[in-house]
Protein backbone atom coordinates (compact mmCIF):
# COMPACT_ATOMS: atom_id res chain seq x y z
CA UNK A 1 0.00 0.00 0.00
CA UNK A 2 1.34 3.41 -0.97
CA UNK A 3 0.58 6.57 0.96
CA UNK A 4 1.22 9.97 -0.61
CA UNK A 5 1.27 12.61 2.11
CA UNK A 6 1.34 16.21 0.81
CA UNK A 7 2.60 19.02 3.05
CA UNK A 8 0.66 22.12 4.05
CA UNK A 9 -1.03 23.59 0.96
CA UNK A 10 -0.99 27.41 1.05
CA UNK A 11 -3.72 29.31 -0.82
CA UNK A 12 -6.41 28.54 -3.36
CA UNK A 13 -4.16 29.15 -6.37
CA UNK A 14 -1.88 26.41 -5.05
CA UNK A 15 -4.90 24.09 -4.76
CA UNK A 16 -5.68 24.71 -8.43
CA UNK A 17 -2.09 24.12 -9.55
CA UNK A 18 -1.95 20.95 -7.46
CA UNK A 19 -5.13 19.74 -9.15
CA UNK A 20 -3.43 19.97 -12.53
CA UNK A 21 -0.19 18.37 -11.36
CA UNK A 22 -1.28 15.56 -9.03
CA UNK A 23 -2.68 13.09 -11.61
CA UNK A 24 0.66 12.87 -13.42
CA UNK A 25 2.54 12.52 -10.11
CA UNK A 26 0.28 9.66 -9.07
CA UNK A 27 0.96 7.90 -12.37
CA UNK A 28 4.70 8.45 -11.94
CA UNK A 29 4.62 7.04 -8.40
CA UNK A 30 2.31 4.21 -9.47
CA UNK A 31 -0.33 5.03 -6.89
CA UNK A 32 -3.44 3.17 -8.01
CA UNK A 33 -5.20 1.86 -4.93
CA UNK A 34 -3.19 3.91 -2.48
CA UNK A 35 -4.21 6.83 -0.28
CA UNK A 36 -3.57 10.54 -0.78
CA UNK A 37 -3.51 12.65 2.40
CA UNK A 38 -3.20 16.43 2.14
CA UNK A 39 -2.76 18.90 4.97
CA UNK A 40 -5.10 21.73 3.98
CA UNK A 41 -5.22 23.99 7.01
CA UNK A 42 -3.83 26.96 5.03
CA UNK A 43 -5.60 26.17 1.77
CA UNK A 44 -8.03 29.10 1.86
CA UNK A 45 -6.93 32.58 0.85
CA UNK A 46 -6.43 34.52 4.06
CA UNK A 47 -5.53 31.47 6.18
CA UNK A 48 -7.53 28.52 7.45
CA UNK A 49 -9.66 26.19 5.35
CA UNK A 50 -13.11 26.68 3.83
CA UNK A 51 -15.52 24.24 2.18
CA UNK A 52 -14.45 25.76 -1.15
CA UNK A 53 -10.72 25.18 -0.65
CA UNK A 54 -11.35 21.69 0.75
CA UNK A 55 -13.42 20.88 -2.34
CA UNK A 56 -10.51 22.00 -4.53
CA UNK A 57 -8.24 19.57 -2.69
CA UNK A 58 -10.70 16.69 -3.03
CA UNK A 59 -10.98 17.46 -6.75
CA UNK A 60 -7.18 17.46 -6.93
CA UNK A 61 -7.16 13.89 -5.60
CA UNK A 62 -7.20 13.98 -1.80
CA UNK A 63 -8.74 11.03 0.01
CA UNK A 64 -8.28 12.68 3.41
CA UNK A 65 -7.62 16.30 4.35
CA UNK A 66 -5.91 16.98 7.68
CA UNK A 67 -5.51 20.31 9.44
CA UNK A 68 -3.93 21.92 12.50
CA UNK A 69 -3.95 25.05 14.62
CA UNK A 70 -5.72 27.13 11.92
CA UNK A 71 -8.55 24.65 11.45
CA UNK A 72 -11.22 26.88 13.01
CA UNK A 73 -9.97 30.22 11.68
CA UNK A 74 -12.92 30.35 9.29
CA UNK A 75 -16.42 30.14 10.75
CA UNK A 76 -17.83 28.58 7.59
CA UNK A 77 -15.55 25.57 8.17
CA UNK A 78 -17.52 24.29 11.17
CA UNK A 79 -20.19 22.55 9.09
CA UNK A 80 -17.51 21.03 6.87
CA UNK A 81 -15.87 19.30 9.84
CA UNK A 82 -19.25 18.10 11.09
CA UNK A 83 -20.50 16.77 7.75
CA UNK A 84 -17.42 15.35 6.00
CA UNK A 85 -15.71 12.49 7.89
CA UNK A 86 -12.63 12.79 5.68
CA UNK A 87 -11.84 16.37 6.70
CA UNK A 88 -10.07 16.12 10.03
CA UNK A 89 -9.25 18.51 12.84
CA UNK A 90 -6.79 17.61 15.63
CA UNK A 91 -8.25 14.82 17.73
CA UNK A 92 -6.89 16.37 20.94
CA UNK A 93 -8.99 19.54 20.51
CA UNK A 94 -11.65 17.85 22.63
CA UNK A 95 -14.99 16.17 22.08
CA UNK A 96 -16.98 19.41 21.97
CA UNK A 97 -15.11 20.73 18.90
CA UNK A 98 -16.85 20.25 15.53
CA UNK A 99 -15.81 17.16 13.60
CA UNK A 100 -13.41 14.35 14.36
CA UNK A 101 -9.69 13.72 14.40
CA UNK A 102 -9.76 10.16 13.06
CA UNK A 103 -11.12 8.50 9.93
CA UNK A 104 -10.94 5.05 8.40
CA UNK A 105 -10.26 4.45 4.69
CA UNK A 106 -11.61 1.11 3.48
CA UNK A 107 -10.13 -0.17 0.22
CA UNK A 108 -11.74 -3.60 0.36
CA UNK A 109 -8.49 -5.55 0.49
CA UNK A 110 -7.12 -3.36 3.24
CA UNK A 111 -8.03 -0.43 5.46
CA UNK A 112 -6.06 2.42 7.02
CA UNK A 113 -6.73 4.86 9.84
CA UNK A 114 -5.68 8.49 9.49
CA UNK A 115 -5.23 10.40 12.75
CA UNK A 116 -4.73 14.15 13.15
CA UNK A 117 -3.02 15.47 16.29
CA UNK A 118 -1.76 18.90 17.39
CA UNK A 119 1.32 19.55 19.48
CA UNK A 120 1.16 21.53 22.72
CA UNK A 121 4.65 23.08 22.85
CA UNK A 122 4.49 26.73 21.62
CA UNK A 123 1.01 26.02 20.23
CA UNK A 124 -2.62 26.73 21.11
CA UNK A 125 -3.88 24.97 24.26
CA UNK A 126 -5.04 21.43 23.60
CA UNK A 127 -5.38 18.09 25.36
CA UNK A 128 -2.23 16.03 25.79
CA UNK A 129 -1.58 14.41 22.38
CA UNK A 130 0.32 11.47 23.90
CA UNK A 131 -2.60 10.49 26.13
CA UNK A 132 -5.07 11.18 23.31
CA UNK A 133 -3.33 8.85 20.87
CA UNK A 134 -3.29 6.06 23.47
CA UNK A 135 -7.07 6.26 23.71
CA UNK A 136 -7.49 6.32 19.93
CA UNK A 137 -5.25 3.31 19.33
CA UNK A 138 -7.45 1.14 21.53
CA UNK A 139 -10.11 1.15 18.82
CA UNK A 140 -8.62 1.79 15.37
CA UNK A 141 -9.62 -1.54 13.83
CA UNK A 142 -6.55 -1.69 11.55
CA UNK A 143 -2.79 -2.11 11.76
CA UNK A 144 -2.27 0.55 9.09
CA UNK A 145 -2.16 3.84 11.00
CA UNK A 146 -0.95 7.18 9.65
CA UNK A 147 -0.57 10.12 12.05
CA UNK A 148 -0.34 13.77 11.02
CA UNK A 149 1.33 15.43 14.02
CA UNK A 150 0.91 19.17 13.55
CA UNK A 151 3.44 20.63 15.95
CA UNK A 152 5.95 23.44 16.35
CA UNK A 153 8.67 21.84 18.48
CA UNK A 154 10.95 19.35 16.74
CA UNK A 155 11.58 17.66 20.10
CA UNK A 156 7.87 17.02 20.59
CA UNK A 157 7.58 15.53 17.11
CA UNK A 158 10.63 13.33 17.62
CA UNK A 159 9.34 12.18 21.01
CA UNK A 160 5.99 11.25 19.44
CA UNK A 161 7.75 9.22 16.76
CA UNK A 162 9.50 7.09 19.39
CA UNK A 163 6.35 6.90 21.50
CA UNK A 164 4.44 5.45 18.55
CA UNK A 165 7.29 3.32 17.17
CA UNK A 166 5.86 -0.12 16.42
CA UNK A 167 2.29 1.09 17.00
CA UNK A 168 1.80 3.44 14.03
CA UNK A 169 2.79 2.86 10.41
CA UNK A 170 3.80 6.50 9.96
CA UNK A 171 4.19 9.67 12.01
CA UNK A 172 4.39 12.66 9.67
CA UNK A 173 5.20 16.10 11.05
CA UNK A 174 3.49 19.19 9.66
CA UNK A 175 3.19 22.91 10.53
CA UNK A 176 6.61 24.57 10.02
CA UNK A 177 6.35 24.61 6.18
CA UNK A 178 10.05 23.68 5.90
CA UNK A 179 10.85 20.16 4.71
CA UNK A 180 13.35 18.35 6.90
CA UNK A 181 15.89 15.79 5.72
CA UNK A 182 15.47 13.18 8.47
CA UNK A 183 13.07 10.68 6.92
CA UNK A 184 13.61 7.23 8.42
CA UNK A 185 12.01 3.96 9.48
CA UNK A 186 12.02 3.60 13.27
CA UNK A 187 12.29 0.11 14.78
CA UNK A 188 11.72 -1.39 11.33
CA UNK A 189 8.08 -0.37 11.57
CA UNK A 190 7.25 3.36 11.73
CA UNK A 191 8.00 5.84 8.93
CA UNK A 192 8.89 9.29 10.24
CA UNK A 193 9.84 12.78 9.10
CA UNK A 194 9.95 15.84 11.37
CA UNK A 195 8.23 18.04 8.80
CA UNK A 196 6.95 17.12 5.35
CA UNK A 197 7.13 20.78 4.24
CA UNK A 198 4.90 23.14 2.29
CA UNK A 199 3.12 23.07 -1.04
CA UNK A 200 3.02 26.62 -2.36
CA UNK A 201 4.92 29.47 -3.99
CA UNK A 202 8.71 29.14 -4.19
CA UNK A 203 9.43 32.87 -4.07
CA UNK A 204 7.89 33.39 -0.65
CA UNK A 205 8.35 33.16 3.10
CA UNK A 206 6.21 30.18 4.07
CA UNK A 207 3.81 31.01 1.23
CA UNK A 208 3.56 34.75 2.01
CA UNK A 209 4.96 37.59 -0.13
CA UNK A 210 8.58 37.92 1.00
CA UNK A 211 8.59 41.74 1.04
CA UNK A 212 5.73 41.78 3.55
CA UNK A 213 7.63 39.54 5.94
CA UNK A 214 10.94 41.37 5.45
CA UNK A 215 9.23 44.68 6.26
CA UNK A 216 7.82 43.26 9.48
CA UNK A 217 11.30 42.18 10.55
CA UNK A 218 12.79 45.55 9.62
CA UNK A 219 10.31 47.90 11.29
CA UNK A 220 8.04 45.70 13.47
CA UNK A 221 5.04 47.40 11.88
CA UNK A 222 2.08 45.06 11.31
CA UNK A 223 1.15 44.65 7.68
CA UNK A 224 -1.52 42.49 6.09
CA UNK A 225 -0.20 39.23 4.72
CA UNK A 226 -0.49 38.64 0.98
CA UNK A 227 -0.12 35.22 -0.62
CA UNK A 228 2.80 34.87 -3.01
CA UNK A 229 2.46 33.57 -6.56
CA UNK A 230 4.72 32.60 -9.42
CA UNK A 231 6.29 29.13 -9.52
CA UNK A 232 4.77 26.54 -7.18
CA UNK A 233 6.39 23.45 -5.67
CA UNK A 234 5.06 20.39 -3.92
CA UNK A 235 6.62 19.01 -0.72
CA UNK A 236 5.47 15.51 0.12
CA UNK A 237 6.52 12.02 1.16
CA UNK A 238 5.70 8.69 -0.42
CA UNK A 239 5.43 5.80 2.05
CA UNK A 240 5.18 2.12 1.21
CA UNK A 241 3.39 0.08 3.89
CA UNK A 242 2.88 -3.67 4.15
CA UNK A 243 -0.88 -3.66 4.71
CA UNK A 244 -0.89 -7.07 6.43
CA UNK A 245 1.52 -6.08 9.21
CA UNK A 246 1.19 -2.29 9.16
CA UNK A 247 4.96 -1.96 8.89
CA UNK A 248 6.40 0.83 6.75
CA UNK A 249 8.84 -0.51 4.16
CA UNK A 250 10.17 2.83 2.90
CA UNK A 251 9.70 6.60 3.03
CA UNK A 252 11.01 9.06 0.45
CA UNK A 253 10.83 12.84 0.23
CA UNK A 254 9.37 14.72 -2.73
CA UNK A 255 10.41 18.32 -3.41
CA UNK A 256 9.40 19.14 -6.95
CA UNK A 257 8.30 22.11 -9.04
CA UNK A 258 4.72 21.66 -10.25
CA UNK A 259 4.53 22.15 -14.00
Amino acid sequence: MKILFIGDVVGQDTCTVLGSFLPSLKRELEIKNGIVIINGENSADGNGMTPYSANLLFKAGADVITSGNHCFKRQEADSMYRENPFVLRPANYGGSAPGKGVCLIDRGGFSAAVINLAGISFMLPADNPFKCIDDILKDTGTKNIIVDFHAEATAEKKAMSFYLAGRASAVIGTHTHIQTADEQIINEHTAYITDVGMTGANDSVLGIEKDVIIERFLCYYPKKYALAGGVYSINAVIIDIDEKSGKAQSISRINQVMR
